[in-house]
């Protein structure tokens, strides 16, 4: 059977796949060939992940105790220097290459350096060996400079090329470390992509924050500097997270007069340390700041988890202490949301979820934190014991409000669902209610666009309702018309909080309510029959802030590997003169959102992560209000000459090529 089967293949059906079409890709030309598996894109973000590697190397050899001072200077041209004062990188021959400098080795190999072993390192962020010769492939130009045994040695490299072999300067008594200077390369990042001196500025300020026995000295041109950024400076925090957690919160009152503060080594040798800075401010959204071995982890990771712990244990066992009985319920959402943290951990041989590191995925950073935080924060709490009592009444308050939004949610689902969905078959994809964050109901466009946003969504907090088409204009028809329109009842039904004089907002059963159309004339006409719907029917909705409009793209734009999205013609071209500029570009028009696959439709309309929503709200004024009914009976009415008066008086507003298009 098997036999036969290969009999039926056609003739030559291998094409020429044979070993001539396998690849070997050599020195630093898998960087260049796919940047984004190094630096995660060709982006901004990208591009300003070179300068941390880099400036993570020089932190690490501050943190290994053998340098105090670090030089970070943006020079015109785009240029970046960095510098250390400490061992500098070893100069010497490579044994297993000969004819090569240790230096020339680390710049032009992958998964070359001296973090493997531990030896040269205790820790340190650069564990991958791609830093700095991944820097190196990515820049139109790189200049190295070592000072090292009182000598000056320099390699310069153009896209991971050495341009010529390493120099002996001369003697230079008084210098030592390493200075790197690049400038990325406009053929992978584009010709607008610069250095931002902003982002350059705060990334400095907070790696001294992170060690607080470094110097770091700033400087920029000064066509670069700006009331923001200055064209010099100089960091130094001997109060380390304390300080810039201080900075940070201002002048803001907290629930705590003293920030719960510290660090602590680990136990064995050279195993690291924590250190920590917490502080709860009265009304705060919160801001969180992880951090491992001096490399920001804004995904978080198991040292956050470690430190959740410590607190959550820590709070309940205080409360045990008191006598409070409700400790049980206390969940670490109670004492972490609205606070501001910042966690710096420092391990040997941390691992990351990627090469950017943006989440850290080392087993044994939740024991180690969670075992060093646990006990100064048992201290900070029962050492003042009406400071304990002032957060554990503040942490309660947040229990009581979680729990109550909790059963508030289930008994409106189980209302509902029980009541209603009779009347709603096959149309109201609900959510679970199960997750943390809040829910919201997605008003879709037509059932093919409402297949692929239930696939997108997130089904713990995200319900989805499909329309059919225009629903009916509200301004314009009767009560008894209105009340026997199917899809306004399905709605009504949906939202649970009833309409005009019977409309009670805390009934809504969802926290958000979004309308998403296609990104056309129609869509923006079925979403302006709907924000009509809830300006007549249910105002203390849209005045309480429920309504948002969804911003979906109109166009998909891509070039080589790089893929952006526009919302309209005016975006599109803005993009095309930007992002790609240039650059030959495939454009794809969205015909509407059932076009969009399930994963494009996430990505860019419904993550929270990474969507843009517009908040549709009324004047909180009685002049603003009137004036909103004014413009909504005129456009939305029953007299067509008011609406005929607004075209003509805005006819000469219209570009004739949208009008062509």
């Amino acid at each position: 059977m098997v036999d036969d089967l290969f009999d039926k293949l056609p003739a030559g059906s291998g094409g020429d796949y044979d070993g001539s079409a396998i690849e070997v890709l050599e020195g630093l030309e898998p960087v260049r060939r796919r940047p984004g598996m190094y630096v995660g894109g060709i982006d901004e973000r990208a591009l300003h992940h070179l300068a941390a590697e880099v400036l993570d190397n020089a932190m690490d050899e501050a943190v290994a105790g053998h340098a105090n001072r670090i030089e970070v200077t943006l020079d015109e041209g785009n240029r970046l220097t960095i510098t250390d004062n400490g061992r500098g990188i070893p100069v010497d021959e490579h044994p297993k290459f000969p004819g090569k400098s240790a230096l020339e080795v680390i710049l032009t190999t992958l998964h070359s350096g001296g973090k493997f072993s531990g030896k040269a390192y205790a820790t340190s962020g650069g564990l991958h060996g791609v830093g700095v010769s991944v820097v190196n492939a990515l820049s139109s130009f790189t200049r190295i400079e070592v000072a090292r045994n009182k000598e000056l040695y320099a390699q310069e490299f153009a896209r991971g090329i050495p341009t010529g072999p390493l120099k002996k300067l001369g003697p230079t008594p008084n210098r030592r470390g390493t200075t790197v200077s690049f400038i990325p390369d406009t053929e992978i990042f584009g010709d607008d992509a610069t250095f931002k001196p902003a982002r350059l500025f705060k990334l400095a300020r907070s790696k001294a924050y992170l060690y607080a026995g470094v110097e770091i000295r700033w400087k920029c041109a000064a066509s670069l500097a700006s009331g923001d950024v200055p064209a010099e400076a100089v960091f130094q925090f001997p109060g380390g997270l304390a300080d810039h957690l201080a900075e940070q919160v201002g002048e803001r009152e907290c629930v705590t007069t003293k920030f719960f503060a510290g660090s602590q080594d680990f136990p064995g040798t050279d195993q690291g340390r924590a250190e920590w800075a917490i502080a709860w401010p009265l009304w705060s959204d919160g801001s969180y700041s992880w951090y491992c071995n001096t490399i920001p982890t804004p995904d978080g990771g198991t040292h956050e988890q470690g430190l959740r712990a410590a607190l959550t244990k820590g709070i309940r066992a205080f409360a045990d202490l008191v006598g409070q009985k409700k400790a049980k319920d206390i969940a670490p959402e109670d004492i972490v949301t609205g606070s501001e943290i910042m966690l710096s951990l420092f391990i040997r041989d941390p691992q990351f979820q990627s090469q950017t590191k943006d989440r850290l995925t080392s087993p044994e950073a939740a024991r180690m934190v969670e075992n060093a935080v646990r006990d100064h924060f048992d201290h900070f709490l029962s050492d003042n014991m009406e400071r304990g009592k002032a957060l554990l009444g503040h942490v309660l308050e947040r229990m009581d409000e979680r729990l109550r939004r909790k059963a508030e949610r289930e008994i409106k689902r189980k209302t509902a669902t029980s009541a209603k969905r009779l009347r709603l078959p096959g149309k109201l994809t609900d959510c679970t209610g199960e997750g943390s964050g809040e829910t919201e109901l997605f008003i879709v466009e037509g059932d093919s666009a409402g297949g692929s946003a239930k696939q997108a969504r997130d089904r713990k907090t995200q319900a989805i309702l499909p329309i059919r088409g225009k629903i009916l204009n509200v301004a314009s028809a009767t009560l008894d018309k209105i009340r026997a329109n199917t899809e306004i009842a399905d709605l009504a039904l949906a939202l649970g909080c009833g309409m005009r004089k019977d409309c009670n907002p805390d009934n809504l059963r969802y926290d958000r309510i979004v309308i998403m159309t296609d990104a056309d004339v129609d869509g923006a006409h079925i979403a302006t029959l709907l924000m009509t719907f809830f300006f007549q029917e249910m105002p203390e909705v849209v005045r309480r802030g429920h309504l948002y409009l969804a911003q979906p793209p109109l166009y998909r734009l891509t070039a080589g590997n790089q893929s952006a999205y526009a919302r309209d013609d005016a975006h599109r071209a803005e993009l095309e003169t930007t992002l790609f500029k240039g650059r030959k570009v495939e454009v794809g028009r969205f015909k509407g959102l059932g076009e969009m696959n399930p994963q494009q439709l996430r990505e860019t309309t419904m993550n929270p992560a990474s969507r843009s929503l517009v908040r549709i709200t009324l004047p909180p004024e009685y002049e603003g209000r009137a004036a909103v009914k004014d413009l909504v009976d005129r456009l939305m009415g029953r007299d067509p000459a008011q609406r005929f008066m607004f075209i003509q008086n805005r006819a000469g507003e219209i570009d004739p090529e949208l009008i062509d298009a």
